[in-house]
């Protein structure tokens, strides 16, 4: 089996089509595909269900994935570091974040990183936690920033750690909106707006679940701003860091018995990337960290 299958056949995952992984891998259609059929002959199993609408993965092919993705990383670490005796003239390195980081200036500091290693390629993919954790178990990412209310994934390494508070948010005229601290079982059935699949909502649920209360979910949200949108249109209150409700300009407040906080990691595959990339982004992010 050859790298290039590999690459093609994650194309094929990445776009949806083998028209668009051809134009992605820079190959005309009929060799892309034949270099698709060649790994399913030398695996012995077909990896996609072809229709004329759409291509999707067998169970075949889900379990080739994780698979491939670690291959492709493994070849890239390699490539990038021939290319670390050059100083960082050429490689790349992919980094994820959740949507309400707000202990670390990402862009800022990727902005400084890139000056100093312009050679280097950034890729930035933000998701929820068990996505980017398992991108990065799969070595998608080479790191990325998670939220726990509790201990890391055993298989994933902590680099950095931060403690990040968290707010209750609500709307102009709402029962709490004067007050700058609410203690958690005043929200017992309170109207809530939620976001969808986080960590952070299942955290606030277990809180909730743990004293008692109910709570009270009217609406979801995919990202922070919409949720923040809907909170300020009044459909209910919601829980965020610190910094987001700050920037908000909606009235906020401490939340008491319990506390709301979490802890935010920079996160790896290994305890030393292979990728000097990595390393060296690593570095850069960790310095003057706790």
């Amino acid at each position: 089996m050859e790298l290039r299958q590999f690459e093609h056949f994650l194309a094929v995952v990445r776009t949806g089509s083998f028209t668009g992984a051809a134009r992605e891998a820079h190959v005309v259609q009929s060799a892309l595909s034949a270099s698709v059929r060649k790994l399913e002959s030398e695996l012995g199993a077909p990896l996609f269900e072809r229709t004329t609408r759409r291509v999707m993965l067998t169970e075949a092919g889900r379990a080739l994935l994780p698979v491939a993705n670690r291959v492709v990383a493994d070849v890239d670490a390699a490539r990038s570091e021939v290319s670390a005796v050059a100083g960082l003239t050429r490689g790349a390195v992919a980094v994820g974040t959740i949507q309400a980081l707000t202990v670390v200036d990402l862009p800022r500091e990727l902005g400084v990183f890139r000056t100093r290693h312009p050679g280097v390629r950034i890729h930035v993919r933000d998701g929820t936690v068990p996505d980017l954790a398992n991108a990065v178990a799969d070595g998608e990412l080479d790191l990325a920033y998670l939220a726990a209310d509790g201990p890391l994934r055993e298989d994933l390494v902590s680099f950095a750690q931060w403690s990040q508070r968290l707010v209750l948010v609500s709307y102009p005229g709402h029962r709490l909106a004067h007050r700058r601290r609410v203690r958690l079982g005043e929200l017992d059935g309170e109207p809530f707006v939620g976001f969808t699949g986080s960590v952070l909502q299942m955290m606030i649920g277990r809180r909730f679940a743990d004293a008692g209360i109910r709570y009270h979910q009217v609406c979801e949200a995919t990202h922070v701003p919409l949720l923040v949108e809907l909170v300020a249109a009044g459909l209910g209150v919601t829980i965020v860091p610190l910094r987001v409700a700050e920037r908000s300009g909606l009235p906020f407040a401490t939340l008491e018995r319990p506390a709301f906080t979490r802890t935010i990691h920079l996160a790896g595959r290994v305890e030393e990337p292979v990728n000097p990339a990595a390393r060296a982004l690593l570095a850069h992010l960790t310095r003057g960290s706790s």
